[in-house]
């Protein structure tokens, strides 16, 4: 055999071999009676699409574990067509799916709460770019969400939020007042704008979306450690605000089509008013 053919085998054989990562489950839906196609949070790759081949069937080993919220430990190859062809799909074939313990039992506002985060990833994030300190957050954020304290529950949420915003690259430094590039003061109100970021705001104003300017510093000051933690803490001062500041930027930059999740939890609670009535 030629040294020419033994580094074409070589090299075919480093094309197949499966791909370890750690990852979660972002989206499922049917590719075949017994086959589906995966929407993958990774570590190591960011969110990736797979097809689980047979992973309907009954005996399946991987039918147990791909669900959401669980942790799992996953195997995959590019498809056939893709290493022909550059341009083609870039779906990837998953070759095994193991749990790697842990993972969130969600219920309730909690079980939302998770489908949105899921489905923010989906919208937000490109294929094949590696996230790992927002993998780190949304790891947190379930865990966060699991806490009976509905305090604890909704900061998480929120940190999860920031940190996603902070990723993009669309979250103005939140210790600056944008327009002047003046230092944030403590005790002034500001408003967190997806056009022109950080502005300050005379106080006294009526806003519900105001935000001290002691909450920002303190945002800013946990981002810059990297603590999940420390930045959910921090969001525990100012809930309300946040949550209608975040809520802005993000369906700024998730353009006009809204989210399924936020729209699928109001028609619940709509019904459930009625049934009260």
């Amino acid at each position: 055999m030629s040294l020419a053919q033994v580094d074409k085998d070589r090299l075919a054989t480093a094309l197949h071999a499966p791909v370890a990562s750690s990852a979660f489950v972002l989206h499922r839906h049917d590719w075949s009676e017994s086959s589906l196609i995966l929407e993958l949070f990774t570590l190591e790759k960011g969110r990736i699409t797979a097809l689980a081949k047979g992973a309907k069937r009954p005996h399946s080993q991987m039918r147990s574990v791909l669900l959401p919220f669980q942790r799992i430990h996953v195997a995959m190859t590019k498809g056939a067509r893709k290493e022909r062809d550059p341009t083609a799909s870039d779906i990837q074939t998953l070759r095994s799916a193991e749990w790697a313990g842990g993972g969130a039992v969600l219920g309730g506002a909690a079980l939302f709460s998770g489908f949105y985060m899921n489905e923010l990833l989906m919208r937000l994030l490109v294929r094949h770019e590696a996230r790992p300190r927002l993998f780190d957050a949304y790891v947190c954020a379930l865990r966060g969400l699991q806490d009976p304290l509905e305090t604890t529950a909704q900061a998480a949420l929120r940190a999860f939020e920031v940190r996603l915003l902070s990723e993009l690259g669309v979250l103005p430094d939140l210790s600056l007042c944008t327009p002047s590039q003046q230092a944030v003061r403590d005790d002034q109100p500001y408003q967190l704008t997806p056009d022109m970021g950080v502005i300050e705001v005379p106080s006294g104003s009526g806003a519900d979306d105001l935000l001290p300017g002691a909450l920002l510093i303190s945002l800013q000051a946990a981002l810059l450690h990297g603590s999940f933690p420390a930045l959910q803490q921090a969001c525990v001062a100012g809930l309300s605000p946040l949550k209608l500041a975040f809520r802005g930027l993000l369906h700024y930059h998730l353009g006009f089509m809204p989210l399924r999740t936020r729209q699928l939890m109001l028609d619940m609670q709509a019904m459930e008013r009625r049934v009260v009535l």
